[in-house]
């Protein structure tokens, strides 16, 4: 969850109000986000840990494209779009281990690890066939604080750029050697990415929308934030002990157990944001990254995967069976309060309102969606089958 700090002498004094809501609902609008919001940018599609040996792989599915994250022969990741050459097949699901192929189950194209066409099923019956000009398309990818991340089109900054002196607040935790603790949760919401976006983007909602974290956190409303769309916040345990057992039992154990960490970071939680569409939560015994993707009209997909350093004490095997109950509980009132709104939204009675400087965060996602689609600053939706074309109208009157 990310806001900007309010003290800031940067700060903005004029109300402002977030998009109209027919934006929420559109799906019109949704293919031009995803070309422009969502293809461009990066996107996290694993750990590389994930992908530890030569021939694991992990497929990362977005709303109409595939990326396949594979180790190679020689232990070196790549990110494939995950389609045959030859008529489009679909090849990989999931994850799992190849052997030494990726083999396509309708023709049985072969690719090898590194994405070259190795063999082709009565090859003599295609004439004049390069195969080394139908391997696999490649999508660009880096490996960031141990996170595998695609850029399906465009270009832009380094991840190392975007993040800047930020990511220094994470290396001490050492992501890069971290390793799955559980299971990626994977879920569809009935509301639109933006909607779940906007409730990760502000720490406003904390103190109502979740008592947990009220209760065992300080949780300041002021935060971070760059030029790049990165943000974050900080949050300490409280002196005072939560009256939830679960949420006492982990202010407890925590400064015990996570005697590797500096006194101080066994007791802090950090929430970063990185526009359009991630979360990256630091806790003392793990770290998580929080990802939310179109899908449909009034429906996103959540993926969350959860990451530490390999510890087999049960100490530890106590302090994130802590930890999971809190935030599985924190995930469900965020899709609960996620869900609400888009009812909300969809009603006749509804205006947007102003919005508080705790959320600027918020706000600047607006920014940036208005930015890329420019229809987005009409308060009506236009009729439909023109979205596209009264975009276009905007795009080009400036």
């Amino acid at each position: 969850m990310s806001i900007r700090d309010p003290e800031n002498a940067d700060v903005r004094r004029e109300a402002v109000h977030g998009l109209p809501a027919w934006t929420y609902d559109n799906s019109e609008l949704l293919s031009l986000e995803y070309e422009r919001l969502i293809l461009g940018t990066w996107q996290v599609a694993c750990h590389q840990n994930d992908v530890p040996n030569p021939g694991d792989y992990m497929v990362f599915d977005l709303m109409r494209d595939s990326i396949a994250i594979v180790r190679d022969a020689d232990g070196t990741i790549r990110a494939f779009h995950n389609v045959c050459r030859h008529r489009g097949a679909k090849l990989l699901d999931g994850r799992g281990t190849l052997r030494r192929r990726l083999l396509c189950p309708y023709h049985g194209w072969a690719y090898a690890l590194d994405g070259r066409l190795a063999g082709v099923p009565a090859e003599s019956t295609f004439p004049g066939l390069d195969k080394n000009c139908f391997g696999l398309n490649t999508v660009e990818h880096e490996v960031f604080l141990g996170f595998v991340f695609v850029r399906v089109a465009g270009e832009g900054p380094s991840l190392a750029e975007m993040w800047g002196d930020y990511a220094k607040l994470i290396e001490p935790y050492r992501p890069e050697t971290m390793v799955g603790v559980r299971p990626m949760i994977d879920q569809v919401w009935n509301c639109d990415w933006k909607t779940a976006v906007d409730n990760n983007q502000e720490n406003y909602h904390i103190p109502m929308g979740h008592p947990g974290y009220h209760r065992m956190l300080d949780s300041g409303m002021g935060g971070f934030g760059n030029s790049f769309g990165i943000g974050g916040s900080v949050s300490r345990h409280k002196d005072r002990p939560s009256p939830n057992w679960v949420e006492r039992m982990y202010q407890d154990l925590a400064p015990k157990v996570l005697t590797h960490l500096p006194e101080e970071k066994r007791s802090t939680w950090q929430f970063f944001s990185m526009l359009p569409n991630h979360g990256i939560d630091v806790y003392p015994d793990s770290m998580d990254f929080f990802q939310i993707l179109p899908l449909g009209q009034g429906r996103c997909q959540v993926r969350l995967g959860l990451y530490g350093q390999a510890d087999d004490r049960r100490e530890m095997r106590v302090l994130r069976y802590l930890n999971d109950r809190i935030n599985r509980m924190v995930l469900a009132e965020d899709r609960w309060l996620s869900e609400r709104v888009q009812k909300g939204l969809r009603s006749h009675g509804y205006n947007p309102g102003p919005l508080s400087i705790y959320e600027d965060g918020v706000k600047e996602l607006h920014d940036r969606v208005r930015a890329a689609c420019p229809v987005t600053t009409l308060t009506v939706a236009p009729a439909p089958g023109t979205v596209a074309a009264r975009d276009a109208e905007l795009a080009a009157a400036g």
